[in-house]
């Protein structure tokens, strides 16, 4: 599936993917892409747990078969990620016991963002991870 600079705005890239766990793949190729069209490598490893975290969280919950996912740059230093979903369940952190074999997603991304959120939309939702980065930096 072809990956499509935004026309207009922040600049971006984005990319419709099947939901499967698979796309994952796919979802880190954009994010890189866009990183290094950027100037950000350095923070690629990064972006990777995020977007493969999102990409999990998306393959698990949503309904449709596709997913967008987009990689915005909102500054200099200044990166978000999102997964864009037909789901209406809004997800939530939670603390995952030592037995559970899910859950620990959203506590990776808190821990790893600056911000993350989810955007209501009127179809679904976009779950979103953004970054600051220490000292201003993109992760």
């Amino acid at each position: 599936m072809p990956i499509h600079p935004s026309p207009t705005g922040d600049p971006a890239y984005s990319q419709n993917l099947p939901r499967t766990p698979e796309s994952a793949r796919a979802a880190r190729h954009l994010v890189s892409s866009a990183l290094h069209v950027w100037g950000l490598e350095a923070c690629e490893d990064t972006a990777w747990l995020v977007v493969t975290e999102l990409m999990a969280n998306a393959a698990q919950h949503a309904h449709m078969d596709l997913v967008r996912v987009t990689v915005s740059r909102r500054g200099p230093d200044r990166v978000r990620i999102a997964v864009v979903d037909r789901s209406r369940t809004m997800p939530r952190l939670r603390k995952a016991e030592d037995s559970d074999e899910h859950g620990r997603g959203l506590t990776l991304i808190d821990a790893l963002c600056t911000v993350w959120d989810v955007d209501p939309l009127r179809w679904g939702e976009a779950r979103v991870g953004r970054s600051d980065g220490p000292g201003g930096g993109a992760w």
